[in-house]
């Protein structure tokens, strides 16, 4: 890949520079322990995926700290276990105890020496401001399900991009999109022409986890198993 033709990297944040789904199993297992329920990784993570992508489907305009509390109510009915006020705050809040990878913060560093780092998340601000401290780098911009009022796959995630970016001088074909999901990410952003990086951070996982299985056929440009390997890529294509 030909690092130099870029001049942004867009993120996808949850998955791949915070580890939401260590995380979302944390959180939904010690409520769901504390009624007598499951509490198997795989199985929790697979039941989200299933309810929280028809949560932000019928829900677009609402904050993701909204999408949890609906969610975790869901879930509770699924799983019949009782899902009461103080549960569905507790899961909301939890998103600023998910941790960051342990590669994310140096290899974002690396990064923002080459490129302008641009996240592009389905989340709210007051959420991904708990996160950023985490990640402890600081961002050119940050486009949000809540600014843009839809949740990826949704193209105008990426759109809202598109047009901060144009202020700068930056046009789409200059834009390198770096994120986990294929269903989320890779299968949008190659629809719009981008060119994109593939995390595979669950490859030696199971299933598809905390997100829906992809249904269509993507071909990322590049796939890298963490992002301190992308790190050092760019770092030698620059000379470092």
């Amino acid at each position: 890949m030909d690092f130099g033709r870029f001049k942004v990297v867009t993120f996808d944040c949850y998955g791949t520079l915070i580890d939401w789904e260590a995380g979302l199993h944390s959180a939904l297992a010690k409520w769901s322990a504390k009624h007598g329920g499951p509490t198997d990784r795989r199985f929790l993570l697979e039941v989200f995926a299933d309810i929280e992508h028809g949560v932000q489907k019928d829900n677009p305009r609402a904050p993701y700290r909204d999408i949890l509390r609906i969610v975790h109510e869901r879930l509770g009915d699924r799983l019949k276990l009782p899902s009461v006020e103080a549960d569905q705050i507790r899961f909301c809040e939890s998103v600023g105890d998910w941790p960051a990878f342990p590669d994310s913060t140096a290899a974002l560093r690396v990064l923002a020496r080459h490129f302008q780092l641009v996240i592009v998340s389905n989340i709210d601000l007051v959420s991904f401001e708990r996160s950023r401290r985490r990640l402890d780098v600081e961002f050119d911009a940050v486009v949000t399900a809540e600014e843009v009022g839809a949740y990826k796959p949704d193209l105008r995630m990426f759109q809202a991009a598109f047009t901060r970016v144009a202020d700068w001088g930056v046009e789409p074909e200059q834009i390198l999109h770096v994120a986990q999901s294929l269903f989320h990410d890779h299968g949008p952003a190659k629809e719009l022409g981008l060119k994109t990086v593939w995390v595979d951070r669950r490859a030696s996982e199971p299933g598809a986890g905390a997100t829906p299985e992809f249904a269509g056929q993507v071909t990322p440009d590049l796939t890298v198993s963490n992002l301190a390997d992308l790190a050092t890529m760019v770092g030698e294509a620059f000379g470092e």
